[in-house]
């Protein structure tokens, strides 16, 4: 892997992390346009997912240092709350993470064409998302919070958007937009970084060097500081556009991605 692809790379994880338009099938359209096998760079995979985390961490520090300090008080106030909805999200994504991940491994090696039908669901869901108009809820409530994990869990598939499916998921149960999107970018964070620590152990257990093998380290440093500034910058555009509702935008472009990555393979 070359510094450019890896800058190009690391840019669009960063990006499509928060917007919704799916990171992975992105990065899998992208990895196609290179030649590269993702199996064969997966510690640039891991850098470039904990680049997002740490991005994440950046943009909503004071939210997370909030979380904290209510928590360490000890008491059922809100911040533990909100630390206990986040731990039910993670349920469904977690049992999919431990008994189904060989077979969403095999669903990512499937080629374009799911990819492409992954992104004309995402579009979907932000159609319906924008154009519903559920009553209002005040908070997020840990039921809220378990479909909304649910709808996290689906979103491993290759071109189903995190950020999209747990917002728009949101959205159709009336969950306030101001909360909405940080949340969803909150919760994400738990999974992101599990699915790091697994890769890692498969890093260990093929090998670091195996696993290294095409990726220069100046390659892997490029990658890792694109999608952390890419990152920020998306997650805070992100959450101002949640806020002012304009998510169909994206439900076109994945739309016009989507039919393009299912046509364009049997016209070349």
């Amino acid at each position: 892997m070359s510094w450019f692809q890896a800058l190009i790379l690391g840019l669009i994880q960063g990006l499509t992390e928060y917007l919704p338009v799916s990171s992975s099938g992105h990065l899998t359209i992208g990895a196609n346009l290179f030649g590269l096998n993702g199996e064969e760079n997966l510690a640039f995979s891991v850098a470039v997912h904990v680049a997002t985390v740490f991005s994440t961490c950046v943009i909503l520090w004071k939210e997370i240092v909030w979380l904290f300090q209510d928590f360490f008080k000890f008491k059922w106030n809100e911040g533990t709350k909100y630390i206990v909805n986040i731990l039910i999200s993670m349920i469904p994504v977690a049992i999919v993470g431990f008994f189904f991940k060989d077979q969403v491994e095999a669903i990512f090696g499937s080629g374009l064409l799911v990819v492409g039908i992954c992104l004309l669901i995402t579009a979907t869901l932000l159609a319906f998302s924008y154009f519903a108009k559920p009553r209002q809820k005040e908070n997020i409530s840990p039921l809220h919070a378990f479909i909304i994990g649910i709808a996290q869990a689906v979103a491993v598939l290759p071109g189903l958007s995190r950020s999209g499916s747990t917002i728009s998921t949101g959205l159709l149960l009336g969950n306030k937009k101001e909360k909405l999107a940080q949340f969803s970018f909150l919760m994400v964070i738990p999974p992101i970084l599990g699915e790091a620590l697994l890769d890692v152990k498969d890093m260990l257990e093929v090998g670091v060097e195996t696993t290294m093998a095409g990726l220069p380290t100046t390659s892997l440093i490029i990658g890792f500081i694109a999608a952390f500034v890419s990152g920020c910058l998306a997650c805070k555009w992100m959450i101002d556009i949640v806020k002012k509702g304009k998510l169909i935008w994206f439900a076109v472009y994945c739309a016009i991605v989507g039919l393009l990555t299912i046509v364009l393979p049997y016209c070349l």
